[in-house]
């Protein structure tokens, strides 16, 4: 049975479908067998994943009703997804019927032991579709940005998880709150960070100890429709997105034994050492030659 992880924020721009597609590439790159669920009406995941939108069934046919979850499944470089279009918008109006909160956690139990992991990208609003993603998850994960606002959007969205933990699921986990485009070296971020601890124990979680650097590579690998685990497998940003998935899964992070040298001259132990090495290169080719 797949483990279900929901990214969710109803604040904006904090990075939730960064997120969503630095998990599925980083749980691919483990060789899991990853389903994306895109209930954004921007289908901004969608985008990032390349899967197609427009002449195919999306999510929005599913809650509509008539399709199976099933017949909405794509497959794309790293993983499966149910892709999203603004057709979803129209989910807050359309679903009056009694149960709505369930249907995508019904939908889920034909298709999730094909899968070990799912997971869903929710919309920035707390809607029927966001309270869908809480009833079918087995755990939330909440990025934000360290700013005051982005804060504040985790306070609001509290008292919708404990409801939802309360009617629909009682076994919802907050898995725990991501700090993303952080800089430690201003003010703002610590102040925030100590803020973001304490609204923590309120929701009875931790923040995240590995935190997510602002990076140019982060903006530009949707536009090639990879994930940053694809598109620059050796960047920094990458390499935090690893050693955040060993985090969220409680596995102990690899040990890096092996260290970049650097690009300007050489320092003087280095020197020293690679004379070393030569010397012992060539003490061997000696021996083998006697």
């Amino acid at each position: 049975m797949a483990k279900i992880i929901a990214v969710t924020n109803q604040k904006g721009g904090v990075g939730k479908t960064t997120t969503c597609s630095s998990l599925c590439g980083c749980l691919s790159a483990m060789n899991k067998k990853v389903l994306a669920i895109d209930l954004d009406p921007q289908g901004n995941l969608s985008f990032s994943l390349g899967a197609e939108t427009e002449n195919c069934y999306t999510i929005y046919n599913v809650f509509h009703g008539g399709v199976d979850l099933y017949d909405t499944i794509q497959h794309v470089a790293c993983c499966d997804i149910a892709p999203a279009n603004i057709m979803l918008s129209g989910c807050e109006l359309e679903l009056t019927n009694v149960g709505r909160e369930y249907i995508l956690r019904e939908q889920l139990h034909s298709v999730a032991d094909n899968y070990d992991f799912v997971i869903i990208d929710t919309p920035p609003a707390l809607s029927i579709l966001t309270i869908n993603a809480y009833t079918a998850a087995n755990e939330l994960i909440i990025p934000m940005m360290p700013e005051i606002l982005s804060l504040q959007g985790i306070s609001q969205l509290k008292e919708t998880i404990f409801a939802v933990k309360k009617y629909y699921n009682k076994s919802l986990e907050i898995r725990g709150i991501l700090l993303n485009k952080y800089n430690p070296r201003l003010i703002l971020t610590k102040e925030v960070e100590d803020l973001t601890n304490l609204v923590a124990e309120q929701l009875d979680t931790d923040v995240f100890e590995q935190k997510i650097s602002s990076s140019v590579v982060i903006a530009e690998a949707p536009a090639h429709a990879k994930t940053i685990i694809e598109y620059a497998p050796r960047s920094k940003a990458a390499k935090e997105y690893v050693d955040l998935i060993y985090e969220i899964l409680r596995m102990e992070k690899p040990v890096r034994t092996v260290k970049k040298l650097g690009r300007g001259r050489p320092r003087k132990d280095q020197i020293a050492q690679n004379e070393l090495f030569a010397t012992s290169d060539s003490e061997t080719e000696s021996d083998d030659e006697c």
